[in-house]
């Protein structure tokens, strides 16, 4: 019997097609027809009959609601576009530095991995649904959260501001710097899954790399730009990746769409809202993949 012998590269492939198939199984049996039925309602007006519901053809006439008659769509599709372009540098900034930190060996490691990762947990659906079924009681919202803590630490934002304008850093980077800081609560809550991440891409570096630097006396700024950087660049990807549809999966755009649905019962024009999102969203995670991946580094 003749064995057929397997590249590095094709057993590489082969790997890939079997991490993808339990993703691939569940799309093709659960998501796969109601997307196919989001087209259809894109392109037809619903009408409610007493057996069941009926779709008209119009055409494009829902796209051309949405972008050109509806007042909101397109102010919160820019909005939300905006705010994440904003955002994402400042999540993957902090979950790169904190998986730096929780990466070094000192007590309670363990335990403040845990305390980063809780804030995921704490935003999750079930633990929404238990607080809205009664089983656990908040005191209070977010809002108030920070307005207290700010009151315990007594830490005052335009102190940073002053400080970094007195020190000549122009004043766009101030004004950012200064809306990171006054955010620290939603940037920690958007960073479990990133951190961890780059923790993994952290601990999969050999450590004999960091030897060889040391014996050339490379010092701990050079080793992060020559050898951590580089190494975790494609983590850096996935993680810019992620974090875009992660900050769209709870945005005003897909209120308005659910709004569209459920409220105005307005099914056709809801669908084809929901479509030029995600047209959007796919445009933006090709350029920006496009052009992060120019720059990434795989070690083979």
């Amino acid at each position: 019997m003749i064995r057929m012998r397997l590249t590095l590269s094709q057993r590489r492939a082969i790997l890939g097609i079997f991490f993808i198939l339990p993703w691939l199984i569940g799309f093709v049996f659960l998501f796969l027809a109601p997307l196919i039925e989001s087209i259809r309602f894109s392109f037809s007006k619903l009408i409610v009959a007493p057996d069941g519901f009926t779709l008209q053809f119009i055409g494009i006439a829902n796209f051309r609601e949405a972008l050109a008659v509806d007042p909101e769509f397109n102010r919160v599709l820019t909005q939300s576009v905006l705010e994440m372009l904003y955002d994402v540098p400042m999540i993957l900034f902090f979950s790169l530095f904190m998986a730096t930190l929780l990466n070094q060996k000192f007590r309670g490691r363990s335990v403040a991995r845990a305390i980063f990762f809780l804030p995921v947990i704490l935003a999750s659906g079930a633990v929404e649904a238990a607080q809205q079924s009664g089983l656990i009681q908040m005191t209070g919202s977010v809002q108030a959260a920070e307005d207290l803590a700010q009151q315990q630490t007594g830490f005052d934002p335009m102190m940073v501001v002053r400080m970094l304008g007195n020190a000549g850093i122009p004043e766009w980077y101030v004004d950012y710097i200064s809306s990171a800081i006054t955010r620290i609560y939603e940037i920690i809550s958007s960073s479990g899954v990133q951190i961890l991440i780059f923790l993994a891409a952290l601990q999969s570096i050999p450590s004999s790399m960091y030897e060889v630097a040391k014996i050339d006396g490379a010092t701990a700024y050079e080793m992060f730009w020559k050898i951590t950087f580089p190494m975790v660049s494609p983590l850096i990807l996935t993680n810019v990746i992620y974090t875009i549809i992660d900050s769209f999966g709870d945005s005003p755009v897909t209120e308005r769409i659910y709004q569209t649905a459920f409220q105005t019962q307005n099914f056709g024009l809801s669908a084809a809202m929901a479509w030029l999102y995600t047209l959007s969203v796919s445009l933006l995670l090709i350029i920006v993949g496009f052009l992060i991946s120019r720059r990434v580094f795989y070690h083979n």
